[in-house]
């Protein structure tokens, strides 16, 4: 299956949707924005490195920041922060440059890592974007967290193409049918930006008709 443009999803949104598909929904198809100290402070590392007309060559390296990217296959688009083209024999061609060449995805994130997968998730929908547009396979990647200093590699494996695969089925079938998840409260929901504008606890509180029906007894 193939998608159109008009039915494309960004690619951040992923994280969104593996972090808690309520906020994805509030974000991304209701339009919904709030920040936090967090979302300011990813903000600013993400400036960093989004200079679209940044292109720099030291020999057997390329580095790209701020990349376009997308994918019919996952109905996807997005941007990547940095990618790294490093020279090798069984890469692939890259317009204006000679030889061949090895597309490496950097992703950059504030904190630390973290336990769950919704870094890796995105990263690995670059790579496979990448991989779409270029014609060559992407095996490896990086996230680079700002807290730590760091990269951290992420092996683009089987097992993690089918979980982005997955995944962006179940965003694009709530994309198709408009549907925004009840809140549930969650421990997470203390960090989230969103949290003001999802009401988490609201479920939790009682209902008018609840309310009279207990006062008249």
């Amino acid at each position: 299956m193939t998608y159109t443009e008009d039915e494309f999803l960004l690619i951040s949104g992923i994280q969104h949707f593996s972090f808690c598909r309520r906020q994805w929904a509030l974000i991304h198809m209701e339009q919904l924005w709030k920040e936090n100290l967090r979302t300011v402070e990813g903000k600013i590392v993400h400036e960093r490195c989004h200079d679209e007309g940044f292109t720099e060559k030291r020999k057997d390296l390329l580095t790209t920041r701020g990349m376009r990217v997308f994918s019919r296959t996952l109905g996807a688009v997005g941007q990547c922060d940095v990618v790294e083209f490093h020279r090798q024999a069984d890469g692939v061609r890259l317009f204006g440059q000679e030889g061949a060449w090895q597309a490496v995805p950097v992703e950059y994130k504030r904190g630390k890592p973290k336990t769950e997968d919704c870094d890796r998730l995105q990263l690995a929908a670059q790579a496979m974007c990448l991989e779409e547009m270029l014609g060559g396979e992407v095996p490896n990647a990086y996230l680079f967290y700002d807290e730590i200093r760091r990269r951290e590699e992420v092996e683009v494996t089987e097992v993690l193409r089918q979980e982005v695969q997955d995944v962006f089925r179940e965003m694009h079938d709530y994309a198709r049918r408009g549907h925004t998840p009840k809140a549930k409260s969650k421990k997470q929901c203390r960090s989230c930006s969103m949290k003001e504008l999802c009401l988490p606890r609201l479920p939790k509180l009682l209902s008018v008709d609840e309310y009279y029906r207990r006062a008249l007894e």
